[in-house]
């Protein structure tokens, strides 16, 4: 892993800090920082990595106590591989340094240690590869299926499929 890049398991994320690395990895989240803070409060495991105090990446996991997901792997493209093709939304595609790994890998353990049976993940194009290196496996049988919201039907076109968790 780089060595100036330090991760860190916390519970105290700015929502700000937040918007604007999505914002810098051009993630299609609506980036309002009151949807945010609420979504950092209501997840249950938050891994940040920073790169000289600059937050350059984010894993987090949900949890009903039951089933675990891995909601959310994102790291600043610059800080990825040559294989990194697109270099947009945070989508993982060559963690050269490992980084990523690092990050998903203790939110899988948070979620293990709290008992969590089964852990998911919804990956997108490129992001298969890096979850399937991770040790997630496809499920066989299982169609994702997705109802949009009022907020984000106003937002989207609803014949595309919107972009992965991920």
């Amino acid at each position: 892993m780089g060595e100036n890049i330090v991760l860190a398991t916390s519970d105290n994320i700015d929502a700000e800090e937040l918007v604007r690395f999505y914002e810098r990895v051009d993630h299609p989240i609506v980036g309002d920082p009151a949807r945010i803070s609420r979504m950092v409060d209501q997840t249950f495991c938050f891994v940040t990595a920073r790169l000289d105090g600059e937050l350059v990446g984010i894993a987090r996991g949900v949890t009903d106590g039951l089933n675990g997901y891995l909601a959310e792997c994102k790291l600043d493209p610059s800080l990825q591989g040559p294989a990194c093709v697109t270099k947009t939304d945070g989508r993982i595609e060559h963690d050269l340094a490992g980084v990523a790994k690092a990050m998903a890998t203790r939110v899988v353990e948070e979620l293990r240690s709290d008992g969590a049976d089964r852990i998911q993940v919804l990956a997108y194009g490129t992001e298969v590869d890096f979850c399937e290196e991770l040790g997630f496996r496809r499920a066989t049988g299982m169609v994702v299926l997705q109802l949009p919201t009022d907020a984000q039907a106003a937002g989207s076109d609803q014949s595309q499929v919107s972009s992965s968790i991920l």
